[in-house]
């Protein structure tokens, strides 16, 4: 604990290890509300940081990414929506990310909702096929599950690098992302929520100081929000007017963000009201969406987990909330107005998309946004000031092939059989019974060779004769051979060549993802859902069919912000108290990454970066760290004494020369003297105990602990304890006391 000109004096030696590397590159979502994605570089280990896509899916924009995939080392992920990892799937299984995926564990499941619901959705509609549920299953396949404040120390490329998730709120299983290298800290901390909700705990970002790196967001720093109290009774007085008038109310939502708040708000608004209007969540994928909910309590709010230890109650077993997977659900409610959460968000597909083009014409209807669309979105259109009053909506359908072009499908699939079949020939030689005179026939097996482009090679079938024991021979017969027929198997370089014909089984035997989906209604009734058998596994001859429709907005459009996220003066205050020493701004607007990059370089942080896209930024650290090596010689002159639960030593050295990249730490040839000094963190209520146990009775009289009628203990300079009173027995003893369990003399 000696040698306070420690590190200027091997700074100035200039030996040692250094400070660790540390570089960033936005891929996507850098000066723009584009989907996060990043590559952090920490001294040679890849990280990405985040996966996100657009509803869009539009490859284009991963093209930053396809670049560096395959060098990835490990991917975190902070959230389960598209924007933070709707990319992952597709990267999986066409980019060449192999890298060993880390997010909790509601982000793991939460997440795979998103995307099955994403591939449910556009496979009803389109021949969409940049990835299906099995690419969605690998990507999380290889993936580790965290818990908040579960230090993971990574192995080998990695050695020596812990990561860390923290609470980040706003969506179940949203993380703060802690990279610990050496003595350093680099946190990753994205549309984080500082306040309670419902479901949720707010963040932690807060509990951090002065880190060495902070990598946030711009996304809401122009931003300022309402009182939640506020915000929630002019959401219901919105969604009551429209049905107190006849109309139906559209949220689109994601398909299992926070979708999760507004539910829990709303069932609870019709238990309290007694309300009898129809609600309904409209996904793919609802039942599930709900289940792993309820299975994930541990991960909410405080109130949610109290109640269900107290009295067992879920809070998301929702009596009020209907869940449908198909149209057909939903058109089996009871008629009249209704509050319908349909995905997706975007309206860019999904039962939102349907609903909002059947649904706009009426002006007693009503569309809730409750999150900003994506940029280029019909949802981001319909959230203009003013709003449209007509919009362009290309609706994609598939529609069943039908008689010539029902014949020309046919027949194009009994081509492709054929010229499969070709493709690798079976002959067959034939064996002949000699009846007369002359020897027998030899048997040969030829190979025959694969067709042309093809990697397949198969044997000729053969017929073998086989000898019969008892069998009598024909007196005039010259081969005493009974024939057999024994056909030879088909192999390939892999083994035996599998048909799959042989393989089929009836569609109505099958099991189909839809259902997993089937589950009890909100009544406990069970419900059958076939629809999307035929989208999976019975797909009939079908083509797509584009239809351009002129929507006349006649229903009423609000947006009211139910993100989840803090707003600018929350980040401001936020930003302010964790005080990095470096910060880097990502995802935002450019005019709110300028704002944010202003006001923390003016108030708290001088060195702010706001890198663009597949521009790389040298974060390194400017404080040198070295590794140090306590010399045997050091150890040996090391008197260690306990103070509680520990044991403590001043340690005085001079700084040797580098060797095998450490720094020897040497005995001082003149040791310095030492000070008292205070260790630990210490309340007087504990002192008290402590001389009880031995034999001191002492008792609080204002704000000071008397101990005997002449000594008084009190805290000064923070935690410190100073003892009063003259110099008597009582004295020393109390001191000896204190310093044997509190100072290092």
């Amino acid at each position: 604990m000696g040698g306070e000109n420690m590190a200027e004096e091997e700074e100035s030696k200039g030996g040692g290890m250094g400070s660790s590397s540390v570089q960033i590159t936005p891929l996507s979502g850098a000066h723009s509300e584009s989907p996060l994605c990043y590559l952090l570089e920490v001294d040679g280990f890849r990280f990405l940081l985040d996966c996100g896509w657009t509803d869009a899916f539009d490859v284009a924009q991963l093209q930053p990414l396809a670049s560096v995939a395959s060098t990835i080392d490990a991917v975190l992920l902070s959230y389960p929506d598209t924007m933070h990892l709707g990319a992952l799937p597709y990267a999986v299984g066409n980019l060449g990310l192999t890298a060993t995926v880390y997010c909790t564990l509601p982000v793991h499941r939460m997440g795979q909702m998103y995307m099955y619901d994403h591939y449910l959705s556009r496979r009803a509609v389109s021949n969409f096929d940049l990835f299906n549920l099995d690419d969605v299953d690998t990507a999380f396949g290889n993936s580790v599950q965290l818990k908040y404040s579960q230090h993971h120390l990574l192995q080998g490329k990695g050695e020596g690098i812990t990561i860390t998730p923290y609470a980040a709120g706003r969506l179940l299983g949203g993380t703060v992302w802690k990279i610990t290298v050496d003595t350093e800290d680099i946190i990753y901390a994205v549309d984080f929520n500082h306040r309670k909700e419902r479901h949720l705990n707010g963040t932690v970002l807060q509990s951090f100081v002065r880190p060495a790196v902070l990598i946030t967001d711009s996304y809401n720093a122009l931003n300022n929000q309402p009182l939640q109290k506020q915000r929630d009774a002019e959401f219901l007085d919105v969604v009551m007017k429209a049905l107190r008038a006849g109309g139906n109310v559209l949220l689109p939502v994601e398909t299992a963000g926070r979708v999760l708040e507004l539910v829990l708000y709303l069932d609870k608004c019709w238990a309290g009201d007694k309300l009898n209007y129809p609600m309904a969540l409209l996904t793919n994928v609802s039942y599930s969406t709900l289940e792993f909910a309820k299975s994930l309590l541990e991960w909410m709010s405080d109130a949610i987990a109290k109640s269900f230890e107290h009295t067992r109650d879920n809070s998301f077993v929702l009596k009020y909330l209907k869940l449908c997977h198909t149209r057909k659900d939903l058109d089996d409610l009871p008629a009249g107005p209704k509050v319908v959460f349909a995905s997706m968000a975007s309206l860019e597909a999904g039962f939102a998309r349907e609903l909002f083009v059947e649904w706009a014409t009426d002006p007693n209807n009503l569309v809730l946004f409750t999150e900003r669309g994506q940029v280029g979105t019909l949802s981001r259109k319909l959230q203009a000031e003013p709003p449209p009053k007509v919009v362009k909506v290309t609706l994609s359908k598939k529609v069943p092939l039908t008689g010539e072009e029902l014949k020309a499908h046919e027949e194009q699939n009994r081509s492709k059989q054929e010229a499969l079949k070709a493709s690798v020939p079976v002959e067959e030689t034939g064996s002949q019974l000699s009846g007369g005179s002359g020897p027998a026939p030899a048997v040969t097996v030829e190979p025959v060779k694969a067709s042309e482009g093809t990697n397949k090679f198969t044997s000729g079938a053969s017929q073998r004769d086989v000898l019969i024991e008892g069998f009598t021979m024909p007196p005039n017969s010259v081969a005493p051979m009974f024939p057999f027929h024994e056909r030879a198997s088909d192999w390939d370089e892999y083994g035996e060549i599998i048909n799959p014909d042989d393989y089929i089984s009836k569609v109505e035997d099958m099991m189909d993802y839809t259902l997993t989906q089937q589950g009890p209604t909100a009544e406990g009734e069970e419900k059958a859902d076939g629809e999307n058998e035929d989208l999976i596994l019975n797909e009939k001859p079908s083509k797509v069919v584009l239809e351009d429709i002129t929507v006349q907005v006649r229903c009423s459009l609000h947006y009211m912000d139910y993100e989840g996220r803090s707003d600018g003066k929350s980040i401001k205050n936020i930003l302010a108290h964790v005080a990095p020493l470096k910060l880097v701004l990502v995802h935002g607007s450019a005019e709110a990454t300028e704002h944010l990059r202003q006001h923390c370089q003016k108030n708290f942080c001088q060195f702010v970066y706001a890198p663009r896209l597949s521009e790389t930024v040298d974060i390194t650290s400017d404080l040198s760290a070295y590794k140090v090596r306590l010399t045997e010689q050091l150890m040996s002159n090391v008197l260690f004494r306990k103070l509680g639960d520990y044991e403590l030593a001043w340690v005085d050295g001079e700084v040797g020369a580098e060797e095998d990249d450490m720094l020897p730490l040497l005995p001082a040839a003149t040791p310095p003297p030492h000070k008292a000094v205070y260790v630990g963190d210490l309340w007087l209520a504990d002192f008290k105990q402590l001389l009880a146990t031995k034999g001191v009775q002492a008792e609080f009289a204002g704000g000071l602990l008397r101990c005997g009628e002449n000594i008084a203990v009190r805290k000064s300079g923070g935690q410190q304890l100073v003892i009063e009173g003259p110099l008597s027995e009582d004295y020393y003893r109390i001191r000896e006391l204190l310093y044997s369990q509190f100072y290092m003399l």
